[in-house]
């Protein structure tokens, strides 16, 4: 789900990039987490948890 070029819109709808780069910025760059649930027929929610302090 977080590759690049993944997508789940037909063809020409969109590029598969979105989720690749909020993982790319949340979890390599920041060191958060980005997790989801899914209810089918309902939708999903995406979590963004982002650290208060970077450890050194």
């Amino acid at each position: 789900m977080f590759e690049p070029f993944f997508t789940t819109k037909g063809l020409g709808k969109g590029t598969g990039q979105g989720l690749a780069l909020a993982h790319s910025v949340i979890v390599k760059k920041h060191n958060g987490r980005l997790t989801f649930e899914t209810e089918q027929g309902v939708g999903t929610t995406f979590f963004i948890f982002l650290p208060l302090s970077v450890e050194e």
